[in-house]
């Protein structure tokens, strides 16, 4: 990437400015203002643990753009964040943001959470344009939850086209998914009115219907007979759903909810269900009120 300005494995065909300083050297950080973490969810409290040797005490804002809950501990990234930093500000970024069309300039809207408004409008005012639209709320649980979890139901949509079963199925469990996700969502400390919003419901409405999403296509993959372990082989990105699956089934298991839809991709996923068998399942379940 030094070499030639570009990113070819993620980002391919789009020259980087010669603005962009690129380093693999966490003391590179020191001094500066703000710092955005990007890593894949399973990789964060390792790069906070080391980041924080590195530098010692920072004023830097600490910026989480990974979506995910840590496996195990059920933490949400800004708390594993907090556990390295506990002095310092951290905020959450979150939204319907595929990076390919953000990087092309294209009209996207996205939303910066944190407990410090003022920091939240300061953050507002250096990311956004009038390409790039940032929201800001003061409520990181729900932001960051929406972000997460979404990529569990991208997978099960993505099992529903490759199984065929049309517009009407897809519609049904992206609905019942959003449904899912404010149970969930609430139960785990978040607002039930924040998960309609840009992190929320509209990240899950990209994640569902995008051909560039990563979850959706191995979900549709998954729907057409491919194995996980050939389509993890053949992806050199991470797709969050799949450690995230896992997450949220314990988190649910811990916090005795109802998560049907999610119940069944971490079987897919993790205990080899055959797809067809779990849709099967989800729509022989028991019939009762829409709003139960």
């Amino acid at each position: 990437m030094q070499k030639t300005r570009e990113n070819s494995e993620y980002l391919p065909g789009i020259q980087l400015p010669d603005s962009v300083h690129i380093t693999s050297e966490l003391s590179d950080c020191a001094d500066v203002e703000l710092i955005v973490l990007a890593t894949p969810s399973t990789a964060l409290r390792n790069i906070a643990v080391h980041l924080a040797k590195v530098l010692g005490h920072t004023r830097a804002v600490l910026l989480s753009c990974t979506k995910g809950i840590e496996q195990g501990s059920g933490l949400r990234m800004t708390e594993i964040l907090r556990e390295a930093f506990p002095e310092d500000k951290i905020a959450v970024l979150s939204g319907p943001n595929l990076a390919t069309e953000v990087v092309r300039d294209l009209p996207t809207a996205t939303v910066i959470a944190c407990d410090d408004g003022d920091c939240a409008a300061s953050l507002q005012s250096t990311l956004g344009s009038p390409r790039f639209r940032v929201y800001t709320s003061l409520d990181v649980v729900s932001v960051e939850l929406g972000g997460a979890l979404k990529n569990v139901f991208a997978i099960a949509a993505g099992i529903s086209d490759g199984l065929g079963l049309g517009d009407n199925a897809k519609a049904a469990l992206v609905t019942r998914s959003l449904t899912e996700l404010v149970r969930f969502g609430v139960a785990m400390g978040g607002t039930a009115n924040a998960f309609f919003g840009l992190s929320g419901a509209g990240d899950l409405i990209l994640t569902c219907y995008s051909e560039r999403s990563r979850n959706y296509t191995i979900g549709k993959r998954l729907g057409r007979g491919e194995s996980l372990p050939e389509i993890t082989a053949s992806m050199r990105m991470v797709a969050e759903g799949i450690p995230t699956a896992r997450s949220a089934w314990e988190c649910a298991r811990r916090l005795n909810i109802a998560t049907p839809i999610t119940d069944q991709v971490y079987s897919i996923l993790h205990k080899q269900k055959k797809p067809a068998v779990a849709l099967e399942e989800l729509l022989k379940r028991e019939p009762k009120p829409e709003q139960a």
